[in-house]
């Protein structure tokens, strides 16, 4: 009998195993939304929450700590990253304030609403008024510091969303490297990210690359079409779109400074769906194409060719066009859904066409000629388990005997 229980076990390993490889247990984290406010027409909370559950959607951020936002989303299966704005990181660089804002703004809304990141400022290495950076990793540290008297710590990781205009090479991706100028800070940030394993936060659009270059850069390269793509020269490393190239850029470029092992993830990313006239691309089927082509790959759980095995966390801007939102006519054109929650066009979302109804809806982009290699792969393991479960249980019957 202990010889046959053995063997049940051995069967069970063999169907974790089979299963892992197979994706049977690798649910699809979902990827992430940008939920912008800057808008005078947009729906309460309470629907925008209706909205993310009827999409099957459990990851957003945010860009302040709206109140009304994180008592809306109590309760809920979303997980919400926070934002501190540029303009409190000279007061929170002082633990006293800190201690105050995050007693404030998180501790009365968690655990029930499930905050998990505090992004401090937004692409503050790159921002005009160069005095935010002297701030930037004091707030930082400082608020993990209150994060952590809090016990919070282990719950909430905290980082900075950075633009990509932070590296100096960003082509081939082997190249990428941070500006001079902002290295000594870079270097600081770096080490409190490898001390907390919180991740790097990247915001990419390939949008302007091609926009800025349209003779120049392939279209489908960079809406993860089908294309050649290109070859790092230094790394033989294949790249079939831009996005993953200007992650691994990054990657290379926190290496060059003497960290690995952080993970780069990507805070947004997004296609606008209409712009000016110089505004070359910005128009509905890029859009559609380029934010199908990214959920089509998060469904995957893809990596970038660098990291092939390390899934990479994407958050798409936007949820809603955003009317009040300043500059070109592209800025008020990268959301998903217009505020009265119907779709912009469609990404292969099932949307409702009210979100407070109960149907259910879900992202749906899985292949038929992915469902069928899945059902045979299941067909596949049942049969090699009753296969050997019959031998091993013969074997231990004629033991027995």
């Amino acid at each position: 009998m202990a010889l046959l229980c053995i063997r049940i076990a051995m069967i069970l390993v063999l169907f974790l195993a089979f299963s892992e490889n197979y994706g049977f247990l690798r649910g699809v984290t979902s990827l992430g939304i940008n939920y912008g406010q800057v808008g005078n027409n947009l729906p309460q909370p309470e629907k925008v929450l209706d909205l993310l559950s009827s999409l099957k959607l459990t990851k957003a951020r945010i860009y302040d700590t709206n109140p009304q936002i994180l008592t809306a989303f109590a309760n809920s299966n979303v997980e919400l990253i926070v934002t501190v704005e540029n303009q409190m990181l000279a007061v929170l660089m002082d633990p006293q304030q800190a201690f105050q804002w995050v007693s404030t703004h998180i501790k009365p809304y968690f655990p029930a609403t499930r905050i998990t990141g505090i992004a401090v400022g937004n692409e503050v290495f790159t921002d005009s008024d160069t005095t935010l950076l002297a701030y930037l990793v004091p707030a930082i540290v400082s608020i993990h510091g209150a994060l952590a008297q809090l016990g919070l710590d282990s719950y909430i990781h905290v980082s900075t969303p950075n633009s990509l205009a932070v590296l100096t090479e960003s082509y081939p991706p082997s190249a990428g490297s941070f500006k001079t100028e902002v290295s000594g800070v870079m270097s600081q940030y770096l080490q409190f990210l490898s001390s907390t394993k919180a991740p790097f936060w990247i915001n990419a659009y390939p949008y302007f690359a091609y926009k800025d270059k349209p003779d120049e850069v392939p279209l489908d390269y960079v809406l993860f079409n089908p294309n050649s793509g290109m070859i790092d020269p230094h790394t033989k490393l294949h790249y079939d779109n831009m996005l993953y190239a200007q992650v691994d850029a990054v990657i290379f470029a926190i290496a060059r400074m003497g960290f690995d092992g952080i993970e780069v993830g990507v805070s947004e990313t997004g296609w606008p769906s209409k712009g000016d006239a110089d505004e070359v691309g910005a128009m509905v089927d890029n859009a559609a194409a380029y934010n199908k082509n990214i959920l089509r790959r998060q469904f995957k759980n893809e990596g970038t060719p660098l990291r092939p095995n390390m899934r990479l966390e994407i958050y798409l801007f936007a949820l809603f066009n955003e009317d009040m939102k300043p500059g070109p006519t592209s800025e008020r054109n990268y959301g998903l859904f217009q505020p009265d929650c119907t779709m912009v066009y469609n990404v292969g979302i099932s949307a409702l066409s009210s979100p407070s109804s109960t149907s259910s809806a879900s992202i749906s982009l899985t292949s038929s000629a992915t469902k069928v290699t899945n059902m045979e792969s299941l067909v596949y393991l049942k049969f090699m388990i009753f296969l050997t479960f019959h031998v091993f249980t013969r074997r231990a019957y004629c033991a027995i005997v």
